[in-house]
């Protein structure tokens, strides 16, 4: 079982399209989500922007190569959803948003060792980075 986090907090998972590795995916399906590893080639990301969900596979919290993928579809043009999904920590989620993520999932033994006022906290992702701070303080 899994546990999605957003903005907002804890949320069950909505989608119901199942995921595809990206060998399998059928290209232009807007059923089926796609599934990258972190060692997913940037090359052949281009083919991949009609996928209605992409989800990032974290095996670590220590394993940021996700984190590049996620800015990477970003710049390609890439406008779906767009989720990390493992081991990715409460204190990263800021760094998961401003990367192009719009939710995490996590299980729900993480979910329970990091409650999602833990999650909250970092929610509003957008005021609290250091270039906010430097703008504030030039004013």
């Amino acid at each position: 079982m899994s546990v999605i986090v957003t903005d907002t907090g804890f949320a069950p998972e909505d989608w119901t399209g199942g995921f595809a590795a990206l060998e399998d995916w059928p290209a232009n399906d807007c059923s089926v989500g796609l599934d990258l590893s972190p060692d997913t080639d940037p090359t052949r990301l281009s083919g991949v922007l009609a996928a209605p969900l992409i989800r990032i596979a974290f095996p670590s919290f220590a394993d940021g190569r996700g984190f590049t993928l996620a800015a990477r579809l970003r710049r390609l043009g890439y406008g779906g959803r767009l989720r990390a999904q493992g081991h990715v920590i409460a204190d990263q989620y800021a760094m998961a948003r401003r990367s192009g993520f719009d939710e995490v999932e996590i299980d729900t033994d993480l979910a329970a060792r990091q409650p999602q006022d833990q999650w909250l906290t970092r929610a509003d992702w957008r005021a609290h980075d250091y270039q906010a701070r430097l703008r504030a303080a030039a004013s």
